[in-house]
């Protein structure tokens, strides 16, 4: 399956772009997905994750055409 990946702050800065297309398995949850956008750090303990515009979790199973948000932590006051 495809699905879009959209990529918000450091993130993005990382990966050299916003948004890229990933291949996933049939079966694939949201958290198998930042391991496929290449150049991101390895660390990403704290990310946030959303499917089609809604809050999940990394456990969320995916679709085909799905979009996921991967959103760093928010620094400052």
């Amino acid at each position: 399956m495809r699905v879009r990946v959209l990529l918000f702050g450091p993130l993005a800065e990382a990966a050299g772009r916003d948004a890229v297309d990933v291949e996933l398995p049939d079966g694939a949850t949201v958290g198998d997905v930042p391991g496929l956008v290449d150049g991101l750090p390895e660390a990403l303990w704290a990310l946030a994750y959303a499917v089609n515009a809604s809050y999940a979790s990394a456990e969320t199973a995916l679709s085909d055409g799905d979009e996921v948000a991967l959103i760093p932590p928010v620094s400052g006051g």
